[in-house]
């Protein structure tokens, strides 16, 4: 009897123990393994990847942006570096992401070798980008032992079913579903907008790229899409060569045009324009309608053309047609920042976005 009672607390702890230690691995597997599915990539290749992967690069700056207003902590890397007025409203997480480089400017790529050390879950790529169809970037590619995705990122019509696309692939559709209504809400507003804009009282626009403002853009390239889309009348008028575009111009050019809209990309041309005897006959310098372009954090009218577009394109129509397009450009502001970059601004930090 004295036997079977000592037995008896004994082997009640050891099952109490063992309980414990399976509950203990049973918290930890969720943890540690994530359900994977098999996709197959755009070279053919079958791969299994994490419902919801830790590691995505992009070569493209765009879909990097894009990548990062689903969920910045997923970045594996940078496509381009970070510049200093993109900063103040990025993650500080952003700023130690390793340079991998990527398809982007003239003269430049991925670096591989960087890439294969961080060994990214999944790549990402753009299927306009023109570079990438050559065979020996398409080689490049294939040398990384990842899945590489082509989403279509052409124009901003296309961001609602690419977000809504990449929120299912990376296991990030809630967030997804957030950002693409507003987008969508947004594309659908504007056009409606537009729809009441006679072709003959749309107001005409000239993009001014460069330090002295002699470098646009077609009509039908990419980097001028939001003239169009809120409204407006590219006066650059012709079939765009290639993706880079930054055309060279004359200034008797400009003045043969003569705008009612100059779009500035360049701070140091706009704090110039208005002092410069060469451009004060323009009808745009004139009735002061020279805009210099938000930037920040990304551009939010082109280079790269980013998701800042979808609000870009509000701020195009605002200054084309400020007495049609009654909007608050602050509030509007504010809301965006918050929903797409997760930052808080005040009324004063709107404003000097909008240089107000």
């Amino acid at each position: 009897m004295g036997i079977a009672k000592t037995r008896q607390p004994t082997a009640r702890r050891w099952r109490l123990g063992l309980l414990m230690a399976l509950s203990f691995v049973a918290l930890l597997v969720p943890a540690q393994q994530s359900p994977g599915r098999e996709i197959t990539d755009m070279f053919g290749r079958k791969f299994s990847i994490a419902a919801r992967p830790q590691k995505v690069y992009s070569p493209s700056p765009s879909l990097t942006n894009l990548l990062y207003a689903l969920d910045p902590d997923m970045l594996a890397g940078l496509a381009a570096p970070i510049r200093n007025h993109e900063r103040p409203y990025l993650r500080s997480r952003m700023m130690s992401l390793p340079l991998l480089g990527g398809w982007y400017g003239q003269a430049n790529k991925p670096n591989v070798e960087m890439i294969l050390k961080v060994k990214p879950e999944i790549i990402i790529i753009q299927k306009r980008n023109s570079a990438f169809d050559s065979k020996a970037n398409e080689a490049v590619m294939k040398v990384v032992p990842a899945p590489v995705v082509a989403v279509n990122l052409d124009v901003v019509h296309d961001y609602p079913v690419a977000i809504m696309y990449l929120g299912r692939l990376l296991g990030r559709e809630e967030r997804a579903k957030k950002l693409a209504a507003h987008t969508e809400k947004t594309l659908v507003d504007i056009k409606a907008f537009t729809a009441g804009i006679d072709e003959r009282q749309k107001v005409s626009v000239y993009y001014a790229e460069g330090m002295d403002g002699l470098n646009t853009d077609c009509d039908t390239s990419m980097h001028t899409e939001l003239i169009d889309l809120a409204g407006g009348r590219n006066v650059h008028r012709c079939l765009a060569r290639d993706t880079y575009g930054m055309e060279k111009i004359s200034l008797e050019q400009v003045l043969f045009y003569d705008p009612d809209v100059i779009l500035a990309f360049e701070g140091a041309f706009y704090r110039t324009v208005f002092g410069d005897p060469r451009w004060q006959s323009l009808r745009a310098v004139k009735n002061n309608r020279v805009y210099l372009i938000p930037n920040q954090p990304f551009n939010w009218f082109d280079r790269p053309p980013s998701f800042m577009r979808i609000l870009g394109v509000k701020w195009v129509a605002s200054r084309l047609y400020p007495d049609r397009f009654r909007i608050d450009m602050v509030k509007e502001t504010q809301q965006f920042f918050k929903l797409f970059l997760g930052v808080d601004l005040s009324a004063a930090e709107a404003k000097r976005l909008l240089h107000r």
